[in-house]
């Protein structure tokens, strides 16, 4: 196997909005390795989670296809074990592969264990939980069913594992992903040292900030404040744990010749528009971190406005790293876009949410999908009820929505259009959410995800 090829680390937040770094343009949050990452590389403006939940965006991050075709259409699927990942296809071409964090891609339960074999698609070394947000009790399994407790707070262990990952490279490449739990919720389960940092005062509320009346939806008396100072605090916790991965591959001459990168599976509405968490078309809700460096390749404070999701990121990346791409991957390669060689893109991004769970049906939110383009938002109902449609250059805390506006009838005819291409391609029904768990045969994994989360009110099939 060829030696030359580029590791890859990629680390990735959990329900972090892409607008909240320094070198976004928050002046509120501290992020200096996330601006360091930036400034020695790329950074999209233009990232986007296409399926802003948990699950679904992790199987789209690894199998580069859409929900309906990897089978992933809802938090708390199994990922199938007949799909080609990311980490499969970097073994196979002579990768050391790894993955430490949160990985929520084998069903129910939730502290189950995944063993050595296929359902770890591809990933050798493996120090992992599959979903708990609980940040001063971590836990992962490695080889064996026995729960290894993590000390102290949970990103610092798991970033501590993934150094000890570094540490054991050799000759040959490796493909190592860092799954952190922060900044999503719970909030206030973050070190008082960072939490220390942000006054609820001081910070600036965006201008579509809208603070929840009590028994409203999730709310439950949250100071959004301070749940907002302390989102930054985990981000800022989170940024000094990257910096310790920067400096690491600095002093093991490693920097030169690895693909950083450092994004996230979605956003949070964090009380923008009066909504909270994801599942949602708001730009808070799809718009995630894409920051990425690649020393004499990508070029130093790059920063395309080419629009970049989820689906493209296995694509964009095994291009990369000269691993051959599938050609039953759905997302676009954009790694020409990476390296500053061309601003090819695809025209829009393609937004849904398939089946309505969770936080967002507690916020008696309907299934709906819609597209992002370089300046508008769109999104209808799954019955074909338009939803939103934004001019994101004009109104760029999308605060007057033009749905039914006759000035922008044109407009909506248009964005529907460049929405019918995307159902086209991807073989997408717009089916009510019963009937897709039926046909794709989830029956039984979708009623095991009911019982364990929702044993009170489970809607079963």
């Amino acid at each position: 196997m060829p030696t030359d090829r580029p590791n890859l680390l990629y680390v990735f937040a959990d329900q972090m909005r892409g607008m909240d770094m320094g070198c976004a343009g928050n002046p509120d949050v501290q992020t200096p390795a996330m601006d360091r990452l930036a400034a020695e590389g790329a950074m999209f403006s233009r990232a986007y989670s296409n399926c802003p939940v948990c699950t679904p965006s992790r199987a789209m991050l690894l199998s580069g296809q859409y929900p309906l075709t990897c089978r992933t259409v809802a938090n708390d699927l199994p990922l199938p074990t007949d799909i080609r990942s990311l980490g499969t296809l970097c073994r196979e071409a002579g990768y050391r592969t790894g993955y430490v964090g949160k990985w929520h891609l084998d069903g129910v339960p939730r502290s189950g264990f995944t063993p050595p074999g296929p359902r770890r698609h591809g990933f050798d070394f493996w120090a992992v939980w599959n979903c708990a947000h609980d940040y001063f009790h971590g836990k992962v399994f490695r080889d064996t069913d026995e729960v290894i407790d993590l000390p102290g707070y949970e990103p610092d262990a798991q970033t501590d594992i993934a150094l000890e990952f570094l540490d054991g490279c050799g000759e040959d490449p490796f493909c190592l992903f860092l799954s952190w739990g922060p900044p999503h919720n719970p909030y206030e389960q973050v070190p008082q040292e960072y939490r220390s940092m942000y006054d609820p005062e001081a910070i600036t509320l965006r201008p579509n900030f809208r603070d929840i009346l009590p028994g409203e939806g999730l709310y439950r008396g949250e100071d959004a404040r301070r749940s907002l100072c302390d989102y930054y605090a985990h981000i800022t916790a989170l940024d000094t744990n990257l910096g310790r991965l920067l400096d690491t591959l600095d002093h093991r001459g490693l920097a030169d010749n690895t693909i950083v990168v450092f994004s996230s599976d979605h956003g949070d509405m964090l009380w923008s528009q009066g909504m909270l968490r994801k599942q949602q078309p708001w730009e808070e809700s799809i718009r995630i971190p894409f920051l990425v460096r690649w020393p004499r390749h990508v070029p130093t404070g790059h920063r395309p406005e080419t629009l970049l999701s989820v689906a493209d990121h296995a694509p964009s990346l095994l291009s990369l790293m000269g691993v051959e791409v599938p050609t039953d991957m759905e997302g676009t390669d954009l790694s020409r876009a990476i390296m500053g060689q061309s601003d090819e893109g695809p025209s829009s991004v393609f937004i849904m949410d398939v089946i309505t769970l969770d936080e967002a049906y507690a916020q008696g939110l309907r299934a709906w999908r819609g597209v992002r383009t370089p300046r508008h938002t769109y999104a209808r109902f799954i019955d074909g009820e338009p939803w939103v449609l934004y001019d994101d250059e004009a109104d760029p805390y999308q605060q007057r929505n033009l749905v039914g506006d006759p000035t922008a009838a044109a407009l909506q005819t248009e964005m529907e259009a460049e929405l019918q291409g995307w159902l086209q391609r991807t073989g997408d029904r717009c089916q009510p959410w019963e009937e897709v768990v039926r046909e794709l045969n989830l029956v039984e994994p979708w009623n095991a995800r009911e019982r364990e989360l929702h044993p009170r009110d489970p809607r079963l099939l």
